[in-house]
């Protein structure tokens, strides 16, 4: 009985020793992952509660059933009387401009604008149209909807298109492009020195005031913002 009970315990012995060793060669169970997940770009954006009190320029409300972009903001405390927020703000829509006050720390709503880069790819009729290069989805602006701003549009330009709830509200071009002239008088020699300027036709058909040295085929930088030359590319 007792021969019996040795060997019981000598093969519980190597059976334990195998069972370590077999956990030891065991992979390690993975790290949680520490990369965060990518969402969509389509998701719609958290809105978040606002006081008068956080108004600042860039500033996207909501007011009246329509999004709005704080241009000018002063905050007044009066010798006599409450606190107030006076504001510039511009309708995003609509693209008018008004002046309005909000009583210091009343609520906001803010507007559910957010932004997405398509590229400009071609015009079509009296359409402009932008692609979302991940997607090939189609957004067309009527002309009325690009304005002025068709003159810097070059083919390939990657602009900013903006949404409200879902729909297109506005477009933004590059705040510094980089355009070929395409047309230009030759400057004179000498006339560098004086430090003069002449205007130049672009390849988008806009028309700048270049520095005399500029010549035909030159490629420049323009800021998009003031319609200026700023330098060769």
């Amino acid at each position: 009985m007792a021969a019996i009970l040795l060997c019981n315990a000598s093969s519980a012995s190597a059976f334990l020793a195998r069972t370590s060793s077999l956990k030891t060669s065991l992979p390690l169970p993975l790290k949680p992952s520490v990369f965060p997940i990518r969402r969509s770009s389509s998701a719609s954006p958290r809105i978040y509660a606002l006081s008068s009190n956080d108004i600042k320029v860039g500033t996207n409300i909501e007011v009246d059933g329509a999004p709005w972009r704080v241009l000018e903001f002063l905050h007044v405390k009066p010798g006599k009387g409450a606190a107030f927020v006076r504001t510039k703000i511009r309708n995003y829509v609509t693209g008018n401009t008004v002046e309005k006050t909000f009583r210091a720390g009343s609520s906001l709503e803010e507007a559910n604008v957010y932004k997405e880069v398509k590229q400009f790819t071609y015009k079509d009729g009296s359409q402009f149209v932008f692609m979302d290069l991940n997607t090939y989805e189609e957004i067309r602006l009527n002309a009325a909807d690009v304005g002025d701003r068709t003159k810097w549009l070059k083919e390939g330009m990657d602009c900013i298109v903006l949404f409200w709830n879902g729909k297109v509200i506005d477009f933004e071009v590059p705040i510094t492009i980089q355009l070929t002239v395409v047309d230009v008088d030759p400057g004179l020699k000498g006339d560098t020195a004086q430090g003069g300027s002449k205007p130049a036709t672009l390849e988008t058909g806009a028309v700048v005031n270049v520095p005399l040295f500029i010549n035909v085929g030159d490629s420049i930088v323009i800021d998009t913002r003031t319609g200026q030359y700023t330098s060769r590319a």
